[in-house]
This record gives structure tokens, C-alpha cells and sequence, in this order.
């Protein structure tokens, strides 16, 4: 037996399927026919050995409440260190049936109304969500831009935003998305550090950590034995394995006492089991997808590659971030003087392409668009065709 789906070329109708991706644009205001590249879902077919778990708990046909043993921790356990050499405690384990879902937890087990949150815009948009939902004050720390398009970190501001707000709770987003980056060691160093000095804790977001280009990726609370009294860490085969349909995630907490309040706001909120098709497909993701993993991470490089070359030939004045890590490249259109809506009207209607505008992570996002490049070479090279149309008019 061995890993069949790594013919990443072929094109997969995923129209009606219930997809949001694609059978949902009439709903979300966008013409009927519109090209999507927004959502952070792949247009690839998972790894065979998901298929065959999932096909033998389907021939089962019972689904009652279900629940892990010692093989899901063990493959888990194991992808931890293989990928990223994290040794992790089965103890600090508490899984959620997704990051968002743990974020509000979080927003909730840590603070209070009124009290500030901070966050690094621009970013993932239900950061702010899960922050002004819950009536705690948004906080923002915004990533500066080098005269390369490099992002970068203003640490004195994010100390100062801490000082100032009385910021109790910090949500990291590591690797960031969208801008690209994957942290350093030391970058990661110069937060936690912070982050100690003031007693804010840390939720690192870490859904993308299997994509890390340049570098290796960093578990926040791998750095210093110390952030593990600061951090929760918000793991996920979703975006890795593209099963985030099937709903999980596995959040790390060292420090027994997060733990307990975190466990006591999921308590509250009423969910107890995940579902099974998640549980199953997680643990033969880290058991069996190294393979897969390997291939799809080589294709969307080859994709970012082709995307720059386009851009550069095509479309010069459009500036692509340089793609750290993710699967999502961030674009800047500013040269085109356009204001959000006309880049936007351009774009949807000109282009008949459905990209994520850049305002939606944050006011520091205006002028940008993200676009999710995995996908066939065929999809992303009309795409790019079509973008190309549009703003050559």
C-alpha cells in the first residue's frame, strides 16, 4: 500500500458538493460564475490513506459518540516530533473541533469584558471576531513593511500597546497568514519575553506550521522552557491535510491551571466528544501522510514560483510578499492608485475572480489581496490570465 492521490495537476469538480469554496458565491453577493481563490482550502484530493480510514469507518455504519485511545496521541505525538521536533505531554492535550473555536475559548477562559486583546494586523479576520464578540477591547499591533515588502515587528509598540491597554491576552499568529512570514527563534524570543514581563498569555496559532518554507517552523513554547507557564498552542490537520470539513484540532496546554479554565469554557459552552470522521482522519493524516505532505508542500512552491514569474513579466507593478510559509500569497496593488472598492470592483467583475480583499484583515491590509495558489497549475494559470486582462484594460 502507498500514498495514490500525488497527481496534483488533475482538475477535481468540486461544484455542488456543498462546497463554500464554490457553491456559495450567489449567496456571498458574487456573480454566479466567479473563479475562487479565497477560501484556505486545497483543490486537491486528500491523502489515499484518509480516503481508506474513512471508507473503513463507513463500512462500519455505526457512529455513536466515539472517543481517542492511545494510537491517535501516539501519531500525533510522533508527526510533533518529526516535523517539528516538539516532544509533547498527552496531559497538555484538549481537543476542540476547531482553532477559531479554541481562540474564543480562550478570549473567554483568560479575560474579561473590557479588557484588551492584542493581535498583529494585518491578520487572520476572526482574530478581531472572537475578540469583539466577546466584548473584550481589540488591541492592535501592526507588522511593519520593509522596503523589500519583508514584514517586521514594531516591539516597542507591542510593549507599550501591553503597558497602555492592559493587554491580558496576546494571539500569535505563527506562521502569519496573510502576510507569509515564519517567525524566528528569536523573533519568537523578543514577544515571549515581553510576554513574560507583563504576565499577558500567549495563544499561538499554529494551523500552518506544516507549510514553512525558508526555515523550520517554531513551536511557541518550544523556545523557552518558561513560555510553557504563558502558552497554549492551537495545532491542526485541517489546513495541512485540507480535511477542514471534518473539524479538529488539537490544542496544547502545559500549565495545568490554563488547562483547567480552558477545559472549564469548552465544559460551559456544551461540546464534549469531537466527531468521528475528524478523529479518524487525524490520526491517519500523522500517521501515514508524510508522503503526501512532502508533495503537495513541492507544488505549491513551484505554484509561488510561477506566480512571481507571471507578476514580474504580466503584471509588474503588482508586488507579491515573499511566500515564507501558507499556502495564501499576499499581493500589493497599491501602484494602481485604486481604492479598495474600485481594486475590488476590478477584480470580481473585471477579472471574475474571487480573491480576499486585504481590508478584511485589518486597515493595514488596505491595497492588498490574498490569493490561495493551491490549486492545479490550469486554475492558477487562468486565473492570472484573467487578472492580468483586468488590469492591462
Amino acid at each position: 500500500m502507498g500514498e495514490k492521490n500525488l497527481n496534483f495537476d488533475k482538475v477535481i469538480d468540486r461544484r455542488n458538493t456543498k462546497s463554500l469554496k464554490y457553491d456559495f458565491a450567489e449567496r456571498r453577493g458574487m456573480p454566479k460564475d466567479i473563479q475562487p481563490l479565497w477560501v484556505a482550502d486545497m483543490d486537491f484530493k486528500v491523502s489515499s490513506y484518509i480516503i481508506e480510514a474513512l471508507n473503513a469507518m463507513n463500512d462500519h455504519g455505526i457512529y455513536g459518540y466515539s472517543e481517542t485511545k492511545e494510537e491517535y496521541f501516539e501519531a500525533l505525538k510522533g508527526w510533533m516530533k518529526r516535523r517539528h521536533d516538539w516532544d509533547v505531554n498527552e496531559r497538555w492535550l484538549i481537543k476542540t473541533p476547531g482553532i477559531v473555536f479554541a481562540l474564543a475559548m480562550a478570549v473567554q477562559a483568560y479575560t474579561r469584558e473590557g479588557e484588551g486583546v492584542l493581535i498583529q494586523q494585518p491578520v487572520y479576520y476572526p482574530f478581531s471576531e472572537v475578540i469583539l464578540d466577546n466584548d473584550r477591547k481589540l488591541v492592535v499591533n501592526e507588522l511593519q513593511q520593509g522596503a523589500d515588502g519583508k514584514y517586521f515587528i514594531d516591539y516597542e509598540d507591542f510593549e507599550q500597546k501591553i503597558i497602555n491597554e492592559n493587554v491580558k491576552l496576546f494571539i500569535l499568529c505563527n506562521p502569519h497568514n496573510p502576510v507569509g512570514r515564519v517567525w524566528t527563534k528569536e523573533e519568537l524570543t523578543k514577544l515571549g519575553d515581553i510576554c513574560l514581563k507583563h504576565k499577558v498569555i500567549v495563544v499561538s496559532d499554529e494551523i500552518h506550521s506544516d507549510f514553512a518554507y525558508k526555515r523550520n517552523h517554531t513551536v511557541f513554547t518550544n523556545v523557552k522552557e518558561e513560555y510553557q507557564e504563558i502558552g497554549i498552542v492551537c495545532t491542526s490537520p485541517t489546513k495541512t491535510f485540507n480535511i477542514p470539513g471534518l473539524q479538529i484540532s488539537n490544542i496544547f496546554i502545559a500549565n495545568q491551571n490554563l488547562r483547567r479554565q480552558f477545559r472549564k469554557r469548552v465544559n460551559a459552552a456544551g461540546y464534549s466528544q469531537l466527531n468521528l470522521p475528524g478523529l479518524v482522519a487525524c490520526e491517519a493524516a500523522y500517521r501515514y501522510g508524510d508522503e503526501w505532505l512532502d508533495a503537495v508542500i513541492s507544488y505549491i512552491l513551484e505554484n509561488a514560483e510561477y506566480t512571481r514569474r507571471f507578476l514580474t513579466e504580466r503584471l509588474p507593478k503588482v508586488k507579491m510578499t515573499e511566500l515564507e510559509g501558507t499556502y495564501l500569497v499576499w499581493l500589493d496593488f497599491k501602484a494602481y492608485g485604486l481604492t479598495d472598492r474600485e481594486l475590488n470592483q476590478r477584480i470580481i467583475h473585471k477579472a471574475g475572480l474571487w480573491l480576499d480583499s486585504g481590508e478584511i484583515f485589518g486597515s493595514t491590509g488596505e491595497g492588498f489581496q490574498r490569493i490561495n495558489i493551491a490549486c492545479p497549475r490550469s486554475i492558477l494559470t487562468e486565473a492570472l490570465e484573467k487578472l492580468a486582462n483586468a488590469l492591462e484594460e
